[in-house]
């Protein structure tokens, strides 16, 4: 906890910087932040010094579910010191929404703030992001979490196909793809025609799948400007992809990367669910694409281009948004309270459900026709040609009944908190996958400020869960656990 809290307080003091560099009045909030925050992590690390370093299952639980919840609390000072959030509910909201890479906001008025704030907002998404990747290929697989296990031969581990047989090489490589991708965005945003500012905002709100813009229209902004979305658009599914695959294609091993099972699903249903959606915006949707920005469909590229946009920002959970997507007819409506539940792939940034456990459930549902008729034979879930093991198969379907028991419990809460149907089913799915926009009340082109205070600690509990793969968080309140064995 003491060493995130030193790696929290360093982002801050960039955050300051850039807060001096545009004198936009919020650089001694957020240096004050800073070094609250670097000696809290300082008197931690001192406190706890000759510890016993050996980490067990029990300890990586609660190192992975409290070091979220430390780093939101210290991230929640730089919005209270400077004024931008003054209310502690919300500015916890905002930061816990940031780090999980959620992207559902409380600002009704995102570019009255301050730049060394702004940025600190894109930072906590930047950070999360990171956090994500070195959690999902390095540390679940170890804990045996949703069916992890599943890659852990590319990730480290007791298998003979990994990236590198240390976690913290395996993590710098990760590390250093992620920076890559988000240095390689941010130019070519800035060559496309936004300011270097916005560029590197959404680049790294883009790579953690995060959604959190510096325009209060989100990427509607740029509607007149189709190749700064095509960029986006682009980054953002690199970033729903596996990050093991982004490193086997830098070392050309392009058709590992292409057979992979995950990732053909993936794209093919990038491409399905994109046809349709357009199809249906280009002879159907008679709306505009968004109440800041209006331009009427009717033109087939435009039409594609937000369908895509949006397709992809829904599946990797990223949040952007270039329209009410709410508004394009009841039918796609439904279509994307769906694509909620999908998420990206696993080890990628995205949330949500992931595309590898859809595959392995759908397959073990087809697979029971075959056992109904042949109740003698063995007949196995197979996953990228390989036998994938009973326990695993078990682990996700558990994952899968408990991340719908836990959408209707945080539908219920919602619905008793006032919310009507729509927002209380849309904001429980949007919050539980990481996705940020939903609907009624809590729209693309809304916010979550409406939300009662217990809402949003509500809300902000369904982000922490769903982004840490649920086990993570829900087996803190199992009593078993704390039980000495």
């Amino acid at each position: 906890m003491g060493s995130l809290l030193l790696f929290n307080g360093g982002f801050m003091l960039i955050a300051a910087l850039v807060s001096g560099v545009y004198n936009d009045g919020a650089t001694l909030d957020i240096t004050l932040a800073a070094i609250i925050t670097l000696l809290l992590g300082i008197l931690a690390m001192f406190y706890t010094r000759g510890h016993d370093k050996e980490v067990k299952k029990k300890e990586g639980y609660i190192i992975v579910t409290l070091g979220w919840i430390v780093m939101s609390a210290s991230g929640v000072m730089p919005y209270v010191f400077s004024g931008a959030i003054p209310s502690i509910t919300n500015a916890f909201f905002e930061t816990i929404s940031g780090y999980t890479t959620t992207g559902a906001s409380i600002l009704d008025d995102i570019e009255s703030l301050p730049k060394g704030i702004l940025f600190w907002r894109s930072l906590t998404h930047w950070i999360g992001g990171m956090g994500i990747i070195v959690l999902a290929i390095a540390i679940l697989p170890l804990l045996g979490i949703g069916g992890m296990q599943l890659f852990a031969a590319e990730a480290p581990g007791p298998s003979a196909d990994k990236l590198h047989p240390r976690i913290t090489d395996t993590a710098k490589r990760l590390w250093l793809i992620y920076f890559g991708y988000t240095a390689a965005e941010t130019l070519l945003l800035s060559v496309a025609g936004m300011s270097f500012f916005d560029a590197i905002n959404h680049s790294m709100a883009t790579l953690s799948t995060g959604g959190f813009s510096t325009k209060n229209a989100s990427l509607a902004y740029w509607n007149n400007q189709p190749l700064i979305q095509y960029i986006v658009i682009f980054f953002m599914f690199l970033a729903g992809m596996n990050f093991v695959l982004s490193y086997f294609a830098f070392k050309g091993k392009i058709q590992r990367v292409l057979r992979d099972e995950e990732f053909k699903f993936y794209g093919i249903l990038m491409i399905i669910f994109t046809l349709v959606t357009a199809l249906v915006i280009y002879f159907m949707a008679n709306v505009e694409v968004s109440k800041f920005y209006p331009m009427p469909f009717g033109e087939v590229e435009s039409s594609f281009r937000h369908a895509l946009f949006q397709i992809v920002a829904v599946i990797t959970t990223t949040g952007f948004v270039t329209a009410d997507f709410t508004s394009w007819t009841p039918f796609l409506t439904v279509f994307f309270f769906g694509l909620m539940f999908m998420g990206g792939s696993a080890g990628s940034t995205a949330g949500g459900i992931k595309v590898m456990r859809h595959i392995l459930i759908i397959k073990n549902g087809l697979l029971e026709f075959k056992r109904t008729l042949h109740p003698n034979a063995i007949i196995p879930v197979r996953f990228n040609n390989k036998t994938v093991s009973e326990h695993i198969v078990y682990n996700v379907i558990a994952f899968f009944v408990l991340y719908m028991l836990l959408f209707i419990a945080g539908a219920l809460v919602l619905s008793l908190l006032g919310l009507d149907f729509i927002s209380a089913i849309g904001g429980a799915a949007s919050s539980l996958g990481n996705v940020g926009p939903a609907f009624g009340d809590l729209n693309p082109v809304s916010n979550y400020s409406s939300l009662p205070a217990l809402g949003k600690w509500w809300c902000g509990f369904l982000m922490l869960a769903g982004r840490l793969e649920l086990f993570t968080v829900l087996i803190l309140f199992n009593p078993y656990f704390w039980k000495r064995i």
